[in-house]
């Protein structure tokens, strides 16, 4: 086996595939490097050279993009154990999007060619790559659906129980980072005031609990996204 092959360390009692980022950064060879950043920094911007695939060690980033008149929009939350710029695999130039920390965040960034070389060398990788962006494909997808048939009030829950992990392999995380009101009026499509107002009633119904500067969320807000 390969140092690059150490990538993938499968975990026989669960089966989960994790990226071992210490095998990465061990790798003679691997054009690699960590960045960490503090809360509310800006990582890349929409515009500028893509040459980099980046993975989340630890942290939050999220993803906007902005319209020629000033209009933003919140198109991915990403956490530990996401990948995101992989457009410059493709052939993009430039970025597409805005990645900015949520909170302190640590990331692995690889350069566009080694990533390249990896996906072709290391089927193991290559394939748990491949899972990973058809995931996000897949929640792209379900995202414009919610968008286009769903009230605001289901698509904030359903934001808010994607953040917690709730739906996915991952355990989820019933207490969320500090995130705005604003944020997630930009995720979902709506104003600060409609946030605002459902939050207020999730709060109400404990479905949430926002006291000491941390969001709670209760599984019980699954019953606002399965309300027909």
């Amino acid at each position: 086996m390969t140092k690059i092959s150490k990538l993938i360390n499968t975990k026989s009692h669960n089966k989960k595939d994790t990226f071992n980022v210490q095998a990465f950064l061990d790798s003679a060879g691997v054009a690699r490097k960590v960045v960490e950043f503090q809360r509310n920094v800006i990582i890349f911007t929409q515009g500028a050279s893509s040459e980099h695939v980046m993975y989340i060690q630890k942290g939050g980033v999220k993803l906007s993009v902005l319209n020629p008149v000033g209009k933003e929009a919140v198109v991915a939350m990403l956490g530990p154990e996401d990948f995101f710029g992989e457009g410059c695999l493709s052939g993009q130039k430039f970025r597409m999007e805005t990645a900015t920390t949520i909170i302190p965040t640590t990331v692995l960034t690889i350069e566009r060619d080694e990533m390249a070389s990896v996906l072709h060398k290391e089927h193991a990788f290559s394939d748990r790559f491949i899972k990973y962006m058809l995931s996000r494909n897949r929640r792209f997808e379900e995202d414009l659906i919610d968008q286009l048939f769903n009230s605001s009030e289901k698509r904030l829950a359903r934001a808010l129980l994607l953040l917690a992990h709730y739906g996915d392999k991952r355990q989820p995380q019933t207490v969320l980072p500090k995130i705005s009101q604003g944020t997630l009026a930009e995720m979902i499509g709506t104003t600060r005031a409609r946030v605002n107002f459902f939050m207020n009633k999730f709060k109400k119904l404990g479905f949430i609990d926002n006291t000491g500067g941390q969001l709670h969320i209760n599984s019980s807000l699954l019953s606002v996204v399965l309300h027909e």
